[in-house]
């Protein structure tokens, strides 16, 4: 992966980037997230923000109300389609299957303003579809020119291991990337049904014997990491206490913020650092609410941390 730094504003934290292959763009290694752009002013501002920033990989979903809408607008009104990396996904619970991908996928390249998109993910795995109709489908939208590359979102390791089985015993291309949860905290709970995480061990390794790249969502716990947000004797938030509340993640949380202090970051910035600092490519995916939360976030870039830091922050010593 690539360090090459680059931003128009000298003041601003600057961007790393990585290579996906397949992908004509160095990515961003820092992915802005579109859940909660539903309003096209305000999106505005964040978007202006990122790109001013380096950052130039986008992910959005046919799923998400009018994300899709906002952030094809914003790239129109700004002419940047070239220079952005896209990311959408289809084929959500319950319509998660072929004919759907189809459809949806026309769907969001108009919302878009595009013809392509870069990468693009099923949103949610079937186990009633024979996973080869998923590779069939996605082969024939890329065949057309209108996905680069593909993979899943909240696919089991072991379903993607088969879509590959028949994708190379077929002549197809398989799935090269994967977006399941990853975080420094352990996800207790899915915070939506059908969610998958890649936080374990046997699966960050499986990851990184195949160098596939990791989209990952929630990367920074939903906000677990960030000051004053998570204490054992704060539970106004259900959500947060739910899928996050655990001895081992306040521990974690603890050891985050010592590193912290040490470095003159925060400890959200050292717990989206250790998901840069895995041993395979990793592009976690961020969910800013304000410009500032965005400055925050770029600042882990520039945390190096060591295999004993790795481990200490995991509990693994």
């Amino acid at each position: 992966m690539s360090n090459d730094r680059e931003s128009g504003n000298p003041t601003l934290p600057q961007m790393s980037y990585g290579r996906v292959p397949g992908v004509e763009l160095e990515v961003s290694r820092i992915v802005m997230g579109t859940l909660g752009s539903q309003e096209l002013d305000q999106a505005s501002v964040l978007f202006d923000d990122f790109t001013e920033a380096g950052g130039n990989c986008f992910d959005t979903a046919r799923h998400y109300g009018s994300a899709e809408l906002v952030f094809g607008q914003w790239m129109k009104n700004r002419g940047v389609r070239d220079k952005t990396t896209v990311i959408t996904k289809g084929a959500h619970t319950p319509n998660c299957n072929p004919e759907t991908v189809t459809r949806e996928l026309g769907e969001s390249l108009e919302r878009l303003h595009t013809d392509y998109v870069d990468i693009y993910f099923l949103h949610r795995d079937n186990l009633d579809v024979p996973v080869g109709e998923f590779v069939d489908v996605l082969n024939q939208h890329r065949e057309a020119g209108q996905i680069k590359v593909f993979g899943g979102s909240n696919w089991s390791l072991e379903r993607v291991a088969e879509a590959n089985e028949y994708a190379e015993k077929n002549g197809l291309t398989g799935f090269t990337v994967l977006s399941n949860h990853l975080s420094l905290a352990r996800m207790l709970e899915p915070p939506w049904p059908g969610c998958l995480a890649a936080s374990d061990t046997a699966s960050r390794n499986w990851l990184a014997e195949r160098s596939m790249p990791l989209f990952p969502w929630s990367s920074q716990a939903r906000g677990f990491f960030a000051e004053g947000r998570a204490n054992p004797a704060n539970v106004s938030d259900p959500e947060l206490v739910r899928c996050w509340y655990s001895d081992d993640n306040f521990t974690r949380l603890a050891r985050a913020q010592h590193i912290a202090d040490g470095r003159g970051v925060t400890a959200i910035g050292i717990a989206l650092a250790y998901v840069l600092n895995l041993g395979f490519p990793t592009f976690p995916i961020i969910g800013p609410l304000s410009t500032e939360e965005t400055r925050t976030t770029l600042a882990a870039l520039d945390v190096d941390l060591s295999s004993a830091d790795m481990k200490w922050l995991n509990l693994e010593n």
